[in-house]
């Protein structure tokens, strides 16, 4: 791992306090270029910092998760386009699953698996799930379909995240497990801000939640990655 590589979290920073401010100040069309920089200084860093480690399916997961969502990200830059973000993101969560299954001790055992207890260890996901759900149902129209494909896929993708207690070091367990559930309450507060109710401070709050979201759950695999115990 060299120390030039954090250049590129530098890029991260800089690119995050920009879209912030750009979102403050309302000056939507610079967002155009502040806000994909973000996930793409993010990629150029996971890369670099990977290839010459481990080049594996969890670092491809991880990789084609950013990669989609940088398109997530772009797409939703256009209210006309949301439906194609929400694919972009379902991509994405699916690759994040593929990530943390395999980031993990033992990741295809399933003797021994109290199926109970995982389901109680969850139920909390699912009733925040089940209760955005439940304010913006009636406001989906078309898109109802798409949606609930959604939240089904986030909801694993925290749930397999909470899945790694005890599967790995506490670090890249930690990391990861934070940075998919403020993945999860900002893909939350999106869904309220458009469908239930919108509020001032909701995009700024997206994105922040977004932004470390991104950021922990790339260092948790990074973790993972230096030391898999």
């Amino acid at each position: 791992m060299k120390n030039k590589n954090i250049f590129w979290l530098y890029i991260f920073l800089f690119a995050a306090l920009a879209d912030m401010a750009f979102i403050i100040k309302d000056i939507p069309t610079l967002r155009i270029y502040s806000k994909p920089l973000i996930i793409t200084s993010l990629i150029i860093y996971f890369y670099k910092i990977t290839k010459p480690v481990s080049w594996t399916l969890l670092s491809k997961a991880t990789l084609g998760a950013l990669v989609f969502s940088l398109l997530g990200d772009f797409l939703l830059l256009w209210n006309h386009l949301f439906i194609y973000g929400i694919g972009a993101f379902f991509l994405a969560q699916v690759c994040y699953i593929i990530a943390f299954k395999v980031g993990q001790r033992n990741p295809n055992r399933i003797v021994g698996v109290n199926f109970i207890r995982t389901f109680f260890f969850n139920l909390p996901i699912y009733i925040l799930a089940a209760w955005v759900y439940f304010l913006i149902h009636q406001n989906l129209g078309s898109l109802k379909i798409p949606v609930v494909l959604y939240i089904i896929v986030i909801v694993s993708m925290v749930s397999t995240a909470r899945e790694r207690f005890k599967k790995c070091n506490p670090e890249s367990f930690w990391q990861v497990f934070i940075g998919a559930s403020l993945f999860f309450i900002s893909d939350g507060i999106i869904a309220i801000s458009r469908f239930y109710r919108d509020f001032p401070e909701a995009d700024v709050t997206i994105m922040g939640t977004y932004i470390i979201a991104q950021l922990l759950i790339i260092m948790g695999i990074r973790s993972y990655l230096i030391r898999p115990e």
